[in-house]
């Protein structure tokens, strides 16, 4: 698994610095806990879902959860568990006919509702499990949580990796009264089971829901007070220095235009300087399919230290995996500042001549860029994020 496979050799060549590298679920944990990227959603009710992974169909998707739980009704749940072992040991038998090889599939998870569920599932699917590099934990608890953690343990093996992902979005996690405790109580749980947790990810619309809230395309998560209150705290939790967890940001629900409101958020400048009046067509492009809230938001969540974002439309696949990409100004502060940290030096002057680059400050961003690098590529110093986005893709 490769992002931006739908780009010739002569076009990664013309972007990138440094090119992204390969990737799969036998990557070391720290590093592929950066390859997620745009994470699709799809209900585990779509037929087919083994002919789309076999066909490519979703150009650029690099992971991918077969939902379970809240994308599938209360009536359909034999179904749909049916169906995903179906697809899923279709797959298995097309590894086994060499027809496709593990290196070759996006990361793939199942979302479960419960541990009943799980056991259940996973005895079903018996060495075709392999296939998965884990599976989804919604409505994560403290109290209910190790119980799954252990059984992801059992699954999990030098030889096929398993991981788990819990969802944080629960009336516990997003309460004040008693977030705090509970954010507390889950990242000890998940110290213990550090080797089989891969990201925490945020379930936004479930918070939301809990308020009779919905924001609009107009809106992202850190507009809305009591989401960005309790995002921020789920930063501060996972995301320190000294045992830190990757965070993934939350869904973006729209796809499709429609009369709005607030004026777009996208600045025309960086797109009429770069291309003109044919980037100011695509800035309007952008617009109209609702792309403009999407891109502040993934900015939004890059700025916040976040990585990656569950989407439910292959359309956002593109925009979320090249706003990602490291630039090359930020690929030579880092590298700078991780070759400085030898004691000798305290603070250094950016090779660009705009910034102070403090080597104790800045180290643990330092290392964090690195990583990303790796996975999602640098930018050669005179290419953009925007030139990626603009990029057609052709399926």
């Amino acid at each position: 698994m490769e992002f931006f496979t739908y780009l010739y050799e002569d076009e990664i060549k013309r972007f990138f610095f440094q090119k992204p590298q390969v990737f799969s679920k036998y990557t070391e944990r720290e590093l592929l806990s950066y390859g997620l990227g745009a994470t699709l959603y799809m209900p585990a009710t779509r037929p087919n879902i083994h002919q789309e992974i076999l066909s490519k169909k979703h150009e650029g998707l690099t992971s991918l959860v077969i939902d379970l739980e809240d994308a599938v009704g209360d009536t359909e749940v034999h179904v749909a568990e049916m169906m995903l072992i179906t697809e899923v040991t279709k797959l298995f038998g097309e590894i086994n006919r060499g027809f496709l090889r593990y290196e070759d599939l996006p990361l793939m998870f199942i979302r479960i509702r419960d541990l009943e569920q799980f056991k259940r599932v996973t005895e079903q699917l018996g060495d075709a499990i392999h296939l998965l590099t884990g599976v989804v934990l919604p409505k994560f608890s403290a109290k209910a949580g190790e119980a799954l953690l252990e059984t992801v343990r059992q699954i999990h093996s030098d030889d096929h990796p398993f991981y788990a992902m819990p969802i944080l979005e629960s009336a516990l996690v997003m309460q004040k009264e008693t977030r705090m405790n509970e954010l507390m109580n889950i990242k000890y749980l998940l110290d213990n089971y550090r080797d089989n947790i891969l990201n925490v990810r945020i379930g936004a619309t479930d918070f939301c829901g809990l308020y009779g809230i919905r924001r609009s395309a107009d809106t992202t998560v850190y507009d809305i007070a009591v989401l960005r209150d309790c995002i921020s705290d789920i930063i501060n939790v996972f995301q320190r220095f000294d045992s830190p967890y990757v965070v993934s940001g939350p869904v973006w629900e729209y796809f499709s235009a429609k009369k709005r409101m607030l004026k777009p958020q996208l600045r025309q400048t960086p797109f009429r300087e770069r291309y003109g009046d044919e980037g100011l067509k695509l800035r309007a492009k952008l617009i109209d399919e609702n792309m403009d809230g999407l891109i502040r938001e993934i900015l939004m969540d890059i700025s916040n230290g976040i990585t990656g974002k569950t989407i439910i439309h292959p359309s956002h696949i593109k925009v979320v995996q090249s706003l990602n990409v490291v630039s090359y100004e930020e690929y030579t502060d880092a590298s700078n500042i991780v070759n400085a940290a030898t004691g000798k030096v305290g603070v250094m002057k950016s090779d660009f001549s705009n910034k102070m680059n403090e080597i104790k400050p800045h180290f643990y961003w330092a290392k964090k860029t690195i990583l990303k690098s790796q996975l999602y590529g640098v930018l050669h110093e005179n290419y953009t994020n925007i030139d990626l986005i603009k990029k057609e893709v052709y399926v």
